[in-house]
């Protein structure tokens, strides 16, 4: 017997979940097209106002610069900020800006948020804390600059009530003076603290929290292990932003010392400005305003991916 084996041809597998079928091409294409058009204008807009102005400050960085000459010096502004006491001063205190914008208003606002979302007396306290926020920079800085000066309200109460050899020169002796003015920007941007964390404390699904209840999880084990976990989207954006502002701090510190005495309260956005708006050292601020950008966006780049990691 004579067995004949037919051989067919199986089906083009594009038709099957293989390679796109010609159509599948077109469609991407086209689905890539609209994304693109819709990014475009966002994307224009980070390279003109962004990216520009950066590679234009970081090629001015490489002149000696007084705003009449300019002279090619290379690395030269940047060595100079490497011996420069005043730079490392200045460093210092931005380092402690952050630290200390991490530490109170974060902290605060997460704990304050916690103790008045389920109270009824909740939203008395949480306005009494959102007031300040929605002050300006300049009057928070003369509120206390009030409270603060050598015959301020804090020296005047101080006496009155018998204290008076705890009286201060809040103002003029570092690094007291830094340290209030942080305490001065805690009360002020606890608020906005506050309500991004009142805001995913309402997004956290009740059943989570009931079973965690039928569990036995409740007070502290049930703020750590339950509320914190859920919190983390929003606890990455808080962070994030306090890391920023800290970095960028300028107007109360100018209003409150103007970086004094001399130089010694200084941030890097305040070198910044006077190296280029009063020292007419525009080559050397712009060396200053690189460095803090490279600080910045490092800061902020490296605290986002480890977020994205851990997640």
């Amino acid at each position: 017997m004579e067995v004949v084996t037919t051989v067919q041809k199986a089906a083009p597998p594009a038709t099957r979940g293989g390679a796109p079928t010609e159509g599948r091409r077109r469609g991407s294409a086209s689905r890539a097209l609209w994304i693109g058009a819709f990014l475009a204008p966002a994307i224009l807009l980070v390279i003109v106002l962004l990216a520009v102005p950066f590679l234009t400050t970081a090629y001015r960085s490489f002149f000696d610069d007084n705003g009449l000459s300019q002279k090619w010096v290379g690395l030269a502004n940047y060595a100079a900020l490497v011996s420069d006491p005043d730079f490392g001063r200045s460093l210092l205190n931005t380092v402690m800006w952050v630290a200390g914008t991490l530490l109170l208003p974060v902290l605060l606002g997460l704990v304050l948020a916690v103790l008045t979302n389920s109270v009824r007396w909740g939203s008395v306290a949480r306005t009494a804390v959102v007031i300040p926020y929605a002050l300006s920079g300049s009057a928070t800085a003369l509120l206390w600059q009030f409270l603060l000066q050598s015959d301020g309200a804090i020296n005047q109460t101080l006496t009155a009530v018998g204290l008076g050899s705890w009286q201060q020169e809040w103002l003029l002796h570092w690094p007291l003076n830094t340290i209030v003015m942080i305490i001065a920007t805690t009360w002020q941007a606890t608020g906005a603290s506050m309500i991004l964390f009142l805001i995913g404390l309402q997004t956290i699904p009740n059943e989570i929290v009931e079973a965690a209840k039928l569990d036995g999880a409740s007070g502290l084990r049930m703020f750590w292990s339950v509320v914190i976990p859920q919190l983390r989207p929003m606890t990455v954006v808080v962070v994030g932003m306090a890391i920023v502002n800290s970095l960028k701090t300028f107007d109360i510190v100018w209003l409150l010392t103007q970086g004094g005495p001399g130089t010694a309260s200084e941030t890097l956005a305040l070198t910044m400005y006077r190296e280029t708006f009063t020292l007419n050292r525009y080559g050397y601020g712009a060396a200053v305003s690189v460095v803090l950008t490279i600080v910045v966006v490092a800061a902020s780049w490296l605290y986002l991916r480890r977020q994205a990691r851990s997640r």
